[in-house]
This record gives structure tokens, C-alpha cells and sequence, in this order.
């Protein structure tokens, strides 16, 4: 009876996906058929060998050996970290240990050049090789076209794919900012729907209630820093509910936050807070009802769906006028004036106004009737207007991580 377990894997041009494997039982030797029970896959064998470090083809691997697999398959799908190989005539129940890692942050991701969607769907597939916790699916936002939405462990998790994806790949990317799975119900539903972007959310008047993830947090801090964590705690939404004292000098906080308000920079917080001596540890708690609403940000009035954020009703003003004061810094100045807003539904919560180049016009008059100023000053407003109706205002890739971080 033939058990391997797959802990590890990466993609060959010219023999496909080669899986590293460690056999609990049996052996397995090139030729041989076998099956792939999490994707349901039968590959023959095309090579079997060890690590020495080189990768050393021989003739079989037996129980308790750790080496490498040639399965020839081009799908890359088809082999998962985690899965377990057996005997094509002899299935037998996947080996324990391994669980599907459950996404906690999700954010899309689009090429700046719609002709890379091909290039970021394989790169994105040969990430998933070796990083099993990584999920995605297509998605069509009609202003940046076609792309991924993705599941990630963290910020720094998303962080590392990006990095990646731009390093080794060499792609120029868009990233949305980050958010969470969210839970609605609306006025014609019965169940619960789930939402990722809130580019999903229905209009408000269609809402019932939403919900959103919490976690629950355990700090663990020197005594001094106590009213910095609490406090900090409570800035983020969050309810204290603990405090244990390990010694003389170390204290353990619980608490319980909305897993929003953890994801873009509370531990970057918590670390300032305490001069780097905290330490973080959370687990999922449930999801709870929150008076939520969809803030949309637009610019040059135009909606620009990834810098639109889902947040509480209570501080949603102070929030759209913070991503506004953001955008006005990090867009730079165009030869008119830009306007940016941030609204819930039709009604305007926050503006900022990004002033326009101008060039002295009346530099070259001399004097005469104050009527020759006023004509040039009219005729380079009368331009500047024309150039708004036309003009597209390019956002920066660095905004859309940016514009939520403090």
C-alpha cells in the first residue's frame, strides 16, 4: 500500500510540476501509476530521485525516504502542498495533519497592461506550487478590467506575493486595498451572502444588516506599556476584556477587535506603542452585526472602485476625509484642477482640491486698460475648463496600499 505525503513543489518548463514527497508507506518507482486523492488526478511516474542536494534521479523511493516526483503534468492545479499520493489500485484515506488554510484578508489584483492577464494568471498558478494558503479567482471590475481576487494569511502574506509576483515575474501591478469576507442579508434574501470587495455590496437601501469578522487578541507587553495597549485597543473598535499579570514585569492583554481594523496597521501601531517590545497573537471569534456602510472615493468625479472601503457608520466621515487628505499628497498636480471626494451613496462626506499648475499669462503686459488682463485671465479659465471636461487623472500604484495606512 503506497502513502506519500506532498509537502512541497515547483514547475519544470520541460517536465512539468515536480512535487517533493516523504513516504509514510509503500514505495514508488518511475513507471508506476499513481493518484493524487485532494484533485483526483492518475499521473504515471516519469522520474523518481533524492535530494543531495542536487536532485539525483534513481531507481525507487521506499517508506520513509524523502525525495521528488516527476508527474509531467502541465495543469498546475492538479498537484496541492498537502495532498496525498497512492497506489492507482489501491485508494486508501488521505494521510492527517493537513488542512486547507482558511484566507483572512483579500484583495484583488489586476496588470497595469490588460495584455499581461495571461502572464499574471501563470504566475500566479506557479505561486500556488509552493504556497498553498494562497487562493484566487477571476474577477472584472469594468475600470481596471480583468484580474484576481485573492485570499491571503495577513498584510504581510500579501505583502510577500506581491513582491514576488513584481520581482520574479516581472509584472506591474494593481492591488486594491485590502478588506475582509463580509456577511449581509438583504431585504429579498433569506440567507446570508458572502462579500469580499466592496465592489459586491448591493445599494444600501437593498441591506438589511451586515456583518463583519472579529478576532480575539492576546498582547503580550511589559506592565509599563498597559494604558498604550488598552488604549490602542479601544482607537481600533475593539473591547478589552482582560488582564494577567505572568510576573513581576510581563502582562497578557485580551481583548477582541474587528479583524478590519487588525489588517492594515495595528501591529505596525502596536510595535510604535511599545517601542517593538509587544508581541501579537489572534484567532478567528465569529461574526457580528455592525452598522456598516461602503465609502466610494471619486476623482476628477470619477468613481475609482479599488480605493473604495467598507467601514463604520460612526467614523465613516472622519475616514473619507483622511483617504481624501491622503490622495491629495500622493496624486500629483495636473494642469487643472482636480477635486477629490469621498461619498455614501449620493451624498458628498469629504473633498480635498489638488490646485492646478498656472502659468502667469499676464507676465508680458506692460500696462494699458485693466480689460486686456481680464480677457487673458478668461481665456486661460475658458482652457483650463475645456482641459477638465477631456483629462484623465493617472492614480499612482503606491496609492492604493498607501491611501489606508496612517
Amino acid at each position: 500500500m503506497l502513502r506519500a505525503l506532498i509537502f512541497d513543489s515547483h514547475f519544470d518548463k520541460h517536465r512539468g510540476v515536480v512535487a517533493f514527497i516523504r513516504l509514510f508507506d509503500g514505495s514508488i518507482k518511475a513507471g508506476q501509476t499513481v493518484y493524487l486523492l485532494a484533485t483526483s488526478t492518475r499521473i504515471t511516474v516519469q522520474e523518481v530521485g533524492i535530494f543531495g542536494p542536487d536532485m539525483k534521479p534513481i531507481d525507487s523511493l521506499s517508506n520513509g525516504e524523502v525525495g521528488y516526483l516527476v508527474t509531467g503534468l502541465k495543469v498546475l492545479d492538479k498537484v496541492k502542498v498537502g495532498d496525498t499520493v497512492c497506489g492507482a489500485d489501491d485508494l486508501t484515506q488521505a494521510l492527517p495533519g493537513y488542512a486547507e488554510s482558511k484566507p483572512m484578508v483579500f484583495a484583488s489584483i489586476f496588470p497595469t497592461d490588460a495584455d499581461d492577464y495571461h502572464k499574471l494568471r501563470d504566475s500566479i498558478a506557479k505561486l500556488q506550487l509552493n504556497d498553498a494558503s494562497l487562493t484566487c479567482e477571476v474577477e472584472n471590475i469594468p475600470a481596471l478590467g480583468f484580474g484576481f481576487r485573492c485570499g491571503f494569511l495577513g498584510l504581510l502574506h500579501m505583502d510577500i506575493i506581491q513582491e514576488r509576483l513584481s520581482r520574479e515575474f516581472d509584472l506591474d501591478l494593481v492591488i486594491t486595498t485590502p478588506s475582509v469576507e463580509y456577511r449581509l442579508k438583504t431585504v429579498h434574501d433569506e440567507e446570508l451572502k458572502s462579500v469580499h470587495t466592496p465592489s459586491e455590496l448591493p445599494d444600501p437601501s437593498q441591506i438589511s444588516f451586515m456583518q463583519e469578522p472579529w478576532v480575539k487578541i492576546e498582547v503580550l507587553a511589559p506592565e509599563n506599556f498597559i494604558g498604550a495597549v488598552i488604549q490602542l485597543i479601544s482607537d481600533h473598535r475593539g473591547i478589552y476584556t482582560k488582564m494577567d499579570f505572568l510576573n513581576t514585569t510581563q502582562v497578557q492583554i485580551t481583548g477582541e477587535v474587528p479583524l478590519a481594523e487588525m489588517i492594515i496597521n495595528f501591529y505596525d501601531e502596536l510595535k510604535s506603542s511599545t517601542k517593538g517590545y509587544a508581541t501579537l497573537s489572534y484567532e478567528l471569534l465569529d461574526y457580528r452585526t455592525q452598522p456598516l456602510c461602503k465609502i466610494d472615493i471619486l476623482v476628477n468625479g470619477k468613481m475609482v472602485d479599488p480605493l473604495s472601503i467598507i467601514d463604520h457608520k460612526a467614523r465613516s466621515e472622519s475616514r473619507g476625509r483622511e483617504v481624501c487628505a491622503k490622495l491629495k499628497e500622493l496624486i500629483p498636480r495636473q494642469q487643472f484642477e482636480i477635486a477629490v471626494q469621498a461619498a455614501i451613496g449620493g451624498k458628498i462626506i469629504a473633498r480635498e482640491t489638488i490646485k492646478a499648475f498656472r502659468k502667469d499669462v499676464t507676465a508680458k503686459l506692460y500696462g494699458g486698460d485693466i480689460t486686456r488682463r481680464m480677457k487673458l485671465l478668461k481665456k486661460q479659465s475658458e482652457g483650463k475648463k475645456r482641459m477638465k471636461m477631456v483629462g484623465n487623472v493617472e492614480i499612482p500604484q503606491s496609492a492604493f496600499l498607501n491611501v489606508l495606512k496612517k
